[in-house]
């Protein structure tokens, strides 16, 4: 029996804005294929009620059947047969040019704006791991203390460090970050820092300036205060205008810097940088990913955002970073 409610052929005048459903349509093609409302469904990944439900409203928007149902079986009808190849053509047609966008898309490099202490000194060096995760991805670096505008340039994402207050943005929180001091190791034994802080006042010290420096990152003095120790410390040192440059120098033996755990990971962990002293002090900034929503669509962006959340969800925490190379740690090594 047919259940559509009337079927006389309605006169339809089509036009983008009176199309029957696209739901319906691409219902109707599913079904057409397998001659079954269960095999549709699995195809559309639906059930084979909601397949049923979305056929009857195009037979009832043309006014006619598109199949018969006799004993659970679907045969097409003529009008059914007369829509199969322009519609099968046209669904096509949509798949054809949907796969040809996402693998330009692809193909186009994702530009990603970021701090250049964080470029060198985080993700650059993990850049193997993220052409591993997604082969063919091509990445450009902008390292730029200056911030881009994801709404009007043609960056299609950044790290930055901050507060995380980005009104209309795609956010996702990576990780958090704190300072110690670091030196390199012969640095730490000449002066003999290991376990004493009150040799930092005869020791040149690294002072980081510029834009990368956020208010709520420690300099000495507060470092010093928030660690019980009122003495003032050395004038001596260098002030550079990178975190990145504090690092390079302290890994130089140029002095000891008060340096951020998260972009000194690499060298703390390969034992070219270790913390003599004191204990982390956390920073109120983060680094997060953002993106525009629309940016976040895109299919570069799409992998490049779900290998950034994977790395940083494998990251030790800090205070396993400084284990590695406390003095005990390093006694351990050493007798081995």
């Amino acid at each position: 029996m047919n259940t559509v409610a009337s079927t006389r052929k309605k006169t339809i005048q089509p036009t983008l804005a009176r199309l029957p459903p696209l739901t319906s349509l691409r219902a109707f093609v599913a079904t057409a294929r397998h001659l079954n409302f269960l095999g549709a469904a699995d195809e559309l990944h639906v059930t084979s009620a909601a397949v049923g439900q979305q056929i009857r409203l195009l037979e009832d928007y043309l006014g006619q059947p598109l199949f018969h149902r006799t004993r659970g079986q679907l045969q097409l009808t003529t009008a059914g047969l007369s829509l199969v190849p322009g519609l099968t053509d046209a669904f096509d047609a949509v798949l054809a040019t949907m796969t040809q966008f996402v693998a330009s898309d692809h193909d186009l490099p994702i530009r990603v704006s970021v701090a250049p202490s964080f470029a060198s000194k985080w993700l650059i060096p993990r850049l193997n791991g993220l052409r591993r995760a997604a082969p063919g991805l091509q990445v450009l670096v902008d390292a730029s203390t200056q911030l881009s505008d994801l709404n009007t340039d043609d960056t299609d994402c950044a790290i930055r460090y901050g507060s995380g207050g980005y009104p209309g943005l795609v956010v996702d929180h990576l990780f958090s970050e704190s300072v110690v001091p670091l030196c390199n190791p012969e640095f730490a034994e000449r002066h003999w820092l290991w376990n004493d802080p009150q040799a930092i006042e005869g020791v040149p010290l690294l002072h980081e300036d510029g834009a990368e420096h956020d208010q709520s990152c420690p300099d000495w003095n507060a470092w010093l205060r928030a660690e019980g120790l009122s003495y003032r410390p050395s004038q001596g040192g260098f002030r550079l205008n990178q975190s990145s440059l504090v690092i390079d120098a302290a890994l130089a033996g140029q002095g000891l810097g008060l340096g951020k755990v998260r972009l000194a990971e690499a060298e703390l962990r390969a034992g070219r940088l270790v913390s003599p002293f004191g204990s982390p002090q956390p920073v109120s900034f983060s680094y997060f990913f953002v993106t525009t929503p629309a940016k976040a669509r895109l299919a570069r962006v799409e992998l490049f955002r779900n290998w950034l959340q994977a790395e940083t969800k494998a990251l030790r925490a800090i205070s396993d970073v400084l284990l590695w190379n406390s003095p005990r740690r390093l006694d351990i090594a050493a007798a081995e």
